[in-house]
Protein backbone atom coordinates (compact mmCIF):
# COMPACT_ATOMS: atom_id res chain seq x y z
CA UNK A 1 0.00 0.00 0.00
CA UNK A 2 1.26 3.64 -0.68
CA UNK A 3 1.17 6.30 1.79
CA UNK A 4 0.14 9.98 0.69
CA UNK A 5 1.27 12.53 2.83
CA UNK A 6 -1.86 15.22 3.28
CA UNK A 7 -2.61 18.29 5.68
CA UNK A 8 -4.72 17.82 8.42
CA UNK A 9 -5.77 20.90 10.73
CA UNK A 10 -7.86 18.82 13.32
CA UNK A 11 -7.34 15.37 14.94
CA UNK A 12 -10.46 13.83 16.55
CA UNK A 13 -10.42 11.66 18.96
CA UNK A 14 -13.68 9.88 20.96
CA UNK A 15 -13.70 8.99 24.40
CA UNK A 16 -16.31 6.87 26.05
CA UNK A 17 -20.24 7.52 26.17
CA UNK A 18 -20.76 10.98 27.99
CA UNK A 19 -17.01 11.30 28.75
CA UNK A 20 -16.06 15.15 29.32
CA UNK A 21 -15.36 16.87 25.60
CA UNK A 22 -12.60 19.62 24.72
CA UNK A 23 -10.25 21.12 22.83
CA UNK A 24 -6.42 21.32 22.59
CA UNK A 25 -4.89 24.50 20.37
CA UNK A 26 -1.32 24.57 19.33
CA UNK A 27 -0.53 28.13 19.02
CA UNK A 28 -0.66 31.82 20.00
CA UNK A 29 -2.67 32.10 23.69
CA UNK A 30 -3.80 35.69 22.07
CA UNK A 31 -4.58 34.51 18.68
CA UNK A 32 -6.33 30.97 19.99
CA UNK A 33 -8.29 33.07 22.13
CA UNK A 34 -9.52 35.27 19.68
CA UNK A 35 -10.82 33.04 17.58
CA UNK A 36 -12.66 31.16 20.54
CA UNK A 37 -15.06 34.53 21.19
CA UNK A 38 -17.54 33.74 18.63
CA UNK A 39 -18.56 30.22 20.06
CA UNK A 40 -17.38 30.55 23.97
CA UNK A 41 -17.97 34.25 25.02
CA UNK A 42 -19.67 34.15 28.36
CA UNK A 43 -19.35 30.19 28.71
CA UNK A 44 -16.14 29.23 30.70
CA UNK A 45 -15.99 28.50 34.33
CA UNK A 46 -12.78 28.34 35.62
CA UNK A 47 -9.75 30.05 34.03
CA UNK A 48 -6.08 28.59 35.25
CA UNK A 49 -3.26 30.02 33.51
CA UNK A 50 0.65 29.11 34.61
CA UNK A 51 2.22 32.27 32.36
CA UNK A 52 6.31 32.70 32.24
CA UNK A 53 7.58 34.46 35.33
CA UNK A 54 9.46 36.89 33.98
CA UNK A 55 13.06 34.86 34.55
CA UNK A 56 14.94 35.66 31.68
CA UNK A 57 15.42 32.00 30.64
CA UNK A 58 14.93 29.51 28.19
CA UNK A 59 13.20 26.16 29.39
CA UNK A 60 14.05 22.61 27.40
CA UNK A 61 12.45 19.33 27.70
CA UNK A 62 14.53 16.19 27.67
CA UNK A 63 12.37 13.82 25.48
CA UNK A 64 13.72 10.30 25.82
CA UNK A 65 13.80 8.45 22.19
CA UNK A 66 13.12 4.76 21.14
CA UNK A 67 12.57 1.71 23.65
CA UNK A 68 15.47 1.77 25.74
CA UNK A 69 15.24 5.36 26.97
CA UNK A 70 12.31 5.15 27.74
CA UNK A 71 12.43 1.89 29.63
CA UNK A 72 15.25 3.22 31.60
CA UNK A 73 13.75 6.77 32.25
CA UNK A 74 16.89 8.80 31.48
CA UNK A 75 18.64 10.14 28.35
CA UNK A 76 17.22 11.83 25.65
CA UNK A 77 17.55 14.73 23.77
CA UNK A 78 17.19 18.39 24.81
CA UNK A 79 14.39 20.63 22.94
CA UNK A 80 13.43 24.25 23.75
CA UNK A 81 9.71 24.30 24.94
CA UNK A 82 9.47 28.36 25.52
CA UNK A 83 11.70 31.53 25.54
CA UNK A 84 11.02 33.68 29.14
CA UNK A 85 13.24 36.37 27.85
CA UNK A 86 10.03 38.90 26.91
CA UNK A 87 11.24 42.40 28.39
CA UNK A 88 8.76 44.19 31.28
CA UNK A 89 6.88 45.87 28.74
CA UNK A 90 6.47 42.71 26.49
CA UNK A 91 5.28 40.78 29.25
CA UNK A 92 2.76 42.73 30.71
CA UNK A 93 1.49 43.49 27.42
CA UNK A 94 0.88 39.62 26.48
CA UNK A 95 -0.44 38.89 29.67
CA UNK A 96 -2.92 42.11 29.36
CA UNK A 97 -4.33 40.68 25.93
CA UNK A 98 -4.51 36.98 27.40
CA UNK A 99 -6.44 38.51 30.65
CA UNK A 100 -8.89 40.72 28.47
CA UNK A 101 -9.98 37.77 26.46
CA UNK A 102 -10.15 35.43 28.95
CA UNK A 103 -12.68 37.62 31.23
CA UNK A 104 -14.72 38.16 28.07
CA UNK A 105 -14.44 34.07 27.64
CA UNK A 106 -15.86 33.65 31.49
CA UNK A 107 -19.62 33.48 32.44
CA UNK A 108 -20.88 35.72 34.95
CA UNK A 109 -20.39 32.72 37.69
CA UNK A 110 -16.81 32.46 36.61
CA UNK A 111 -13.32 32.30 38.32
CA UNK A 112 -9.88 32.84 37.36
CA UNK A 113 -6.45 32.06 38.90
CA UNK A 114 -3.09 33.00 38.05
CA UNK A 115 -0.33 31.25 39.43
CA UNK A 116 3.34 33.64 39.50
CA UNK A 117 5.91 33.80 41.34
CA UNK A 118 7.59 37.16 43.07
CA UNK A 119 8.92 38.78 40.22
CA UNK A 120 5.97 38.96 38.32
CA UNK A 121 3.31 39.18 41.45
CA UNK A 122 3.58 42.47 42.47
CA UNK A 123 2.92 43.93 38.63
CA UNK A 124 0.08 41.07 37.75
CA UNK A 125 -2.00 42.04 40.97
CA UNK A 126 -2.29 45.65 39.82
CA UNK A 127 -3.20 44.89 36.66
CA UNK A 128 -5.91 41.81 37.38
CA UNK A 129 -7.21 44.80 40.07
CA UNK A 130 -7.76 46.86 36.94
CA UNK A 131 -9.28 44.67 34.93
CA UNK A 132 -11.35 42.62 37.25
CA UNK A 133 -11.57 44.76 39.67
CA UNK A 134 -10.06 45.09 43.37
CA UNK A 135 -13.21 44.13 45.07
CA UNK A 136 -13.32 41.10 43.40
CA UNK A 137 -9.70 39.76 44.50
CA UNK A 138 -11.00 36.70 46.40
CA UNK A 139 -7.64 35.42 47.71
CA UNK A 140 -3.91 35.24 47.31
CA UNK A 141 -3.39 31.77 47.30
CA UNK A 142 0.01 30.93 49.01
CA UNK A 143 1.46 27.56 47.53
CA UNK A 144 4.57 26.39 49.83
CA UNK A 145 6.58 23.60 48.62
CA UNK A 146 9.72 21.45 49.71
CA UNK A 147 12.33 21.09 46.83
CA UNK A 148 15.91 21.03 45.89
CA UNK A 149 18.18 23.74 46.64
CA UNK A 150 19.24 26.30 49.67
CA UNK A 151 20.05 29.91 49.30
CA UNK A 152 22.95 31.29 51.83
CA UNK A 153 22.65 34.89 50.33
CA UNK A 154 19.41 35.31 51.37
CA UNK A 155 15.83 33.32 52.85
CA UNK A 156 15.59 30.22 50.42
CA UNK A 157 12.45 31.11 48.00
CA UNK A 158 9.96 28.11 48.45
CA UNK A 159 6.47 29.50 47.67
CA UNK A 160 4.48 30.59 44.40
CA UNK A 161 1.46 33.00 44.74
CA UNK A 162 -1.71 32.05 43.08
CA UNK A 163 -4.05 35.45 42.58
CA UNK A 164 -7.68 34.23 42.27
CA UNK A 165 -10.16 37.00 41.26
CA UNK A 166 -14.12 36.10 40.91
CA UNK A 167 -15.78 37.78 37.09
CA UNK A 168 -18.84 39.24 39.41
CA UNK A 169 -20.55 38.74 42.74
CA UNK A 170 -22.53 36.53 41.07
CA UNK A 171 -19.45 33.66 41.25
CA UNK A 172 -20.60 29.65 42.32
CA UNK A 173 -17.35 28.69 44.54
CA UNK A 174 -17.74 25.31 45.84
CA UNK A 175 -15.42 24.64 48.96
CA UNK A 176 -17.39 21.86 49.96
CA UNK A 177 -15.91 19.63 46.82
CA UNK A 178 -12.13 20.49 48.72
CA UNK A 179 -12.54 19.86 51.71
CA UNK A 180 -10.00 16.74 53.33
CA UNK A 181 -9.63 15.08 56.74
CA UNK A 182 -6.48 16.45 58.12
CA UNK A 183 -3.51 13.90 58.09
CA UNK A 184 -3.17 14.73 61.86
CA UNK A 185 -5.04 16.82 64.18
CA UNK A 186 -3.15 20.39 65.21
CA UNK A 187 -2.35 20.54 68.70
CA UNK A 188 -4.05 22.22 70.71
CA UNK A 189 -5.18 22.99 74.09
CA UNK A 190 -8.99 21.24 73.50
CA UNK A 191 -9.22 18.18 75.46
CA UNK A 192 -9.46 15.20 74.06
CA UNK A 193 -12.42 12.41 74.04
CA UNK A 194 -13.43 9.16 72.47
CA UNK A 195 -17.03 8.75 71.42
CA UNK A 196 -18.81 5.41 71.98
CA UNK A 197 -18.00 4.49 68.36
CA UNK A 198 -14.52 5.27 68.54
CA UNK A 199 -14.29 8.45 67.14
CA UNK A 200 -11.49 10.81 68.90
CA UNK A 201 -12.48 14.20 69.12
CA UNK A 202 -11.92 17.57 71.12
CA UNK A 203 -13.99 19.96 73.48
CA UNK A 204 -13.63 23.43 74.89
CA UNK A 205 -16.04 25.24 76.47
CA UNK A 206 -16.51 29.08 76.15
CA UNK A 207 -19.28 31.76 77.33
CA UNK A 208 -20.82 28.65 78.91
CA UNK A 209 -21.28 26.68 75.40
CA UNK A 210 -19.32 23.35 74.89
CA UNK A 211 -17.88 23.34 71.23
CA UNK A 212 -16.79 19.91 69.66
CA UNK A 213 -14.52 19.04 66.57
CA UNK A 214 -13.87 15.26 65.23
CA UNK A 215 -10.21 14.62 64.52
CA UNK A 216 -11.67 12.79 61.20
CA UNK A 217 -14.02 15.61 60.05
CA UNK A 218 -13.28 17.34 56.71
CA UNK A 219 -11.83 20.74 56.79
CA UNK A 220 -11.83 23.11 54.29
CA UNK A 221 -8.41 24.57 52.82
CA UNK A 222 -7.24 28.13 53.79
CA UNK A 223 -5.19 30.25 51.43
CA UNK A 224 -2.12 28.71 52.68
CA UNK A 225 -1.01 25.24 50.94
CA UNK A 226 0.87 23.19 52.37
CA UNK A 227 -0.40 19.88 52.12
CA UNK A 228 0.30 19.65 48.24
CA UNK A 229 4.28 18.57 47.14
CA UNK A 230 6.19 20.19 44.44
CA UNK A 231 6.73 17.28 41.79
CA UNK A 232 10.29 15.30 42.57
CA UNK A 233 12.93 14.48 39.93
CA UNK A 234 11.54 10.96 39.59
CA UNK A 235 7.77 11.65 40.43
CA UNK A 236 6.27 9.15 38.06
CA UNK A 237 3.22 12.01 37.27
CA UNK A 238 6.60 13.99 35.41
CA UNK A 239 6.15 14.25 31.65
CA UNK A 240 9.59 16.05 31.20
CA UNK A 241 7.96 19.54 30.44
CA UNK A 242 9.70 22.22 33.06
CA UNK A 243 7.85 24.38 35.49
CA UNK A 244 5.03 21.51 35.18
CA UNK A 245 2.46 21.40 38.30
CA UNK A 246 1.40 18.13 40.12
CA UNK A 247 -1.92 17.20 39.55
CA UNK A 248 -3.50 17.70 42.58
CA UNK A 249 -2.88 21.26 42.97
CA UNK A 250 -5.11 21.88 40.06
CA UNK A 251 -7.62 19.25 40.84
CA UNK A 252 -8.07 21.48 43.91
CA UNK A 253 -8.66 24.24 41.91
CA UNK A 254 -11.06 22.85 38.96
CA UNK A 255 -12.75 21.22 41.76
CA UNK A 256 -13.60 24.23 43.76
CA UNK A 257 -14.60 26.84 40.90
CA UNK A 258 -16.52 24.23 38.84
CA UNK A 259 -18.35 21.27 38.41
CA UNK A 260 -19.11 18.21 36.17
CA UNK A 261 -19.93 19.42 32.73
CA UNK A 262 -18.50 22.99 33.06
CA UNK A 263 -16.08 24.37 30.79
CA UNK A 264 -12.27 24.70 32.26
CA UNK A 265 -9.48 27.14 29.80
CA UNK A 266 -5.44 27.29 30.53
CA UNK A 267 -4.28 29.40 28.00
CA UNK A 268 -0.51 28.30 28.52
CA UNK A 269 -1.14 24.54 29.19
CA UNK A 270 2.13 23.63 29.01
CA UNK A 271 2.29 19.86 30.52
CA UNK A 272 -1.44 19.67 30.17
CA UNK A 273 -1.92 19.19 33.95
CA UNK A 274 -5.25 21.56 34.28
CA UNK A 275 -6.65 19.35 31.13
CA UNK A 276 -5.93 15.94 32.78
CA UNK A 277 -7.25 17.47 36.25
CA UNK A 278 -10.70 18.62 34.11
CA UNK A 279 -10.57 15.54 32.80
CA UNK A 280 -10.37 13.70 35.80
CA UNK A 281 -13.53 15.35 37.33
CA UNK A 282 -15.81 15.25 34.62
CA UNK A 283 -15.50 18.81 33.45
CA UNK A 284 -15.10 19.78 29.68
CA UNK A 285 -11.51 21.35 28.93
CA UNK A 286 -9.77 24.19 26.67
CA UNK A 287 -5.91 24.22 26.10
CA UNK A 288 -3.67 26.49 24.35
CA UNK A 289 0.08 26.37 24.03
CA UNK A 290 2.66 27.29 21.61
CA UNK A 291 4.94 24.53 22.17
CA UNK A 292 4.54 21.41 19.66
CA UNK A 293 5.75 19.03 22.78
CA UNK A 294 2.23 19.51 24.01
CA UNK A 295 0.28 17.99 21.41
CA UNK A 296 2.47 14.57 22.30
CA UNK A 297 1.86 15.37 26.12
CA UNK A 298 -1.62 15.96 25.61
CA UNK A 299 -2.62 12.49 23.21
CA UNK A 300 -1.22 10.54 26.50
CA UNK A 301 -3.00 12.72 29.31
CA UNK A 302 -6.35 13.07 27.35
CA UNK A 303 -6.88 9.71 26.76
CA UNK A 304 -10.48 8.37 27.05
CA UNK A 305 -12.04 11.25 26.40
CA UNK A 306 -13.81 13.02 23.28
CA UNK A 307 -11.54 16.17 22.41
CA UNK A 308 -9.85 17.30 19.19
CA UNK A 309 -6.75 19.05 18.45
CA UNK A 310 -6.12 21.81 16.58
CA UNK A 311 -3.22 22.28 14.75
CA UNK A 312 -1.78 22.41 11.18
CA UNK A 313 0.29 19.77 10.00
CA UNK A 314 3.91 20.62 9.13
CA UNK A 315 4.91 21.43 5.96
CA UNK A 316 5.55 19.42 2.87
CA UNK A 317 8.03 17.44 2.16
CA UNK A 318 7.09 14.58 4.67
CA UNK A 319 9.34 12.18 5.88
CA UNK A 320 8.63 8.87 3.63
CA UNK A 321 6.70 6.45 5.49
CA UNK A 322 5.79 2.94 4.91
CA UNK A 323 3.25 0.35 6.32
CA UNK A 324 1.28 -2.37 5.23
CA UNK A 325 -2.23 -3.24 5.63
CA UNK A 326 -4.37 -5.93 5.73
CA UNK A 327 -8.18 -6.22 5.18
CA UNK A 328 -9.56 -8.83 7.64
CA UNK A 329 -13.41 -9.95 8.14
CA UNK A 330 -14.39 -6.20 9.02
CA UNK A 331 -11.51 -4.74 10.16
CA UNK A 332 -7.83 -3.31 8.98
CA UNK A 333 -4.57 -4.41 10.20
CA UNK A 334 -2.09 -1.76 9.58
CA UNK A 335 1.34 -2.25 10.46
CA UNK A 336 3.94 0.67 10.73
CA UNK A 337 7.08 -0.95 9.07
CA UNK A 338 9.38 2.66 8.10
CA UNK A 339 9.35 6.37 9.18
CA UNK A 340 12.75 8.64 8.44
CA UNK A 341 12.27 11.61 9.65
CA UNK A 342 15.89 13.87 9.75
CA UNK A 343 16.28 14.81 13.58
CA UNK A 344 19.65 16.65 14.55
CA UNK A 345 20.43 14.67 17.92
CA UNK A 346 19.28 11.84 17.51
CA UNK A 347 21.35 8.72 18.26
CA UNK A 348 22.62 7.17 14.87
CA UNK A 349 22.70 3.39 16.39
CA UNK A 350 19.36 3.61 17.30
CA UNK A 351 16.57 1.48 16.00
CA UNK A 352 14.72 2.41 12.79
CA UNK A 353 11.54 3.80 14.13
CA UNK A 354 13.28 5.43 17.36
CA UNK A 355 11.85 9.24 16.01
CA UNK A 356 8.21 7.56 16.52
CA UNK A 357 6.88 9.07 19.47
CA UNK A 358 3.33 7.85 19.09
CA UNK A 359 1.15 7.11 15.97
CA UNK A 360 -2.34 6.25 14.99
CA UNK A 361 -5.06 4.79 12.61
CA UNK A 362 -8.38 6.58 11.41
CA UNK A 363 -9.97 7.86 9.05
CA UNK A 364 -9.94 11.57 7.07
CA UNK A 365 -13.29 12.79 7.10
CA UNK A 366 -15.09 15.95 6.25
CA UNK A 367 -14.39 17.58 9.72
CA UNK A 368 -10.75 16.37 9.70
CA UNK A 369 -8.95 13.01 10.87
CA UNK A 370 -10.79 10.69 13.38
CA UNK A 371 -8.45 8.61 15.49
CA UNK A 372 -9.35 5.08 15.56
CA UNK A 373 -6.63 3.49 17.57
CA UNK A 374 -3.88 5.01 18.69
CA UNK A 375 -0.31 3.86 20.42
CA UNK A 376 2.01 6.45 22.38
CA UNK A 377 5.29 5.31 24.30
CA UNK A 378 5.71 5.18 27.96
CA UNK A 379 7.40 3.84 30.58
CA UNK A 380 5.63 0.82 31.03
CA UNK A 381 5.50 0.27 27.11
CA UNK A 382 8.54 1.62 25.78
CA UNK A 383 8.69 -0.39 22.99
CA UNK A 384 6.59 1.03 19.80
CA UNK A 385 3.65 -1.40 19.17
CA UNK A 386 3.76 -1.64 15.50
CA UNK A 387 0.44 -2.72 14.59
CA UNK A 388 -2.83 -1.21 15.14
CA UNK A 389 -6.31 -2.61 14.05
CA UNK A 390 -9.37 -0.66 13.23
CA UNK A 391 -12.96 -1.50 12.12
CA UNK A 392 -13.68 -0.39 8.55
CA UNK A 393 -15.68 2.35 8.55
CA UNK A 394 -16.70 4.93 5.65
CA UNK A 395 -13.51 7.54 4.94
CA UNK A 396 -10.28 7.36 3.44
CA UNK A 397 -7.97 5.18 5.80
CA UNK A 398 -5.28 7.30 6.78
CA UNK A 399 -2.32 7.40 9.38
CA UNK A 400 -0.86 9.86 11.59
CA UNK A 401 2.90 9.62 12.77
CA UNK A 402 4.22 11.84 15.13
CA UNK A 403 7.93 12.31 15.96
CA UNK A 404 9.53 12.99 19.47
CA UNK A 405 9.96 16.86 18.48
CA UNK A 406 6.45 17.35 18.79
CA UNK A 407 5.33 17.10 14.98
CA UNK A 408 2.82 14.99 13.71
CA UNK A 409 2.66 13.58 9.56
CA UNK A 410 -0.56 12.40 7.98
CA UNK A 411 -0.76 10.21 5.30
CA UNK A 412 -3.49 8.89 3.23
CA UNK A 413 -3.55 4.73 3.01
CA UNK A 414 -3.98 4.65 -1.27
CA UNK A 415 -5.18 1.02 -2.19
CA UNK A 416 -3.12 -0.52 -5.18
Amino acid sequence: MALRPVNVSREWHSGVENCPKGIFCLGDAVENLEALLPEYEGKVKVVYMDPPFMTGDRFYMRVRVGEEQWQKGRGGIALETFSDQMSRDEYLGLLRRVLELCHRLLSDAGMIFVHIDYRAHPHVRLLLDELFGEDNLLNEIIWVYQSGGRSVRHFSRKHDVILFYRKTARYDFNIDAVKTVPAQPKPNHMRRHVDPDGRIYRSIRSNGKVYTYYDDEPVAPTDVWQDLNHLQQKDPERTGYDAQKPLALLNRIVQCASRPGELVLDPFAGSCTTLEAARRGGRDFIGIDRCPLTVNIARRRLAGADYCIEAASPLDPAPACEASVDMGVGFYRVVLERFDVDIPGLPEDGAPLDAVDNWSVGYLRPEGYRVMAEFARTRREGALRRELSVPVYSGELALCVSDVTGRSFYYAVERE
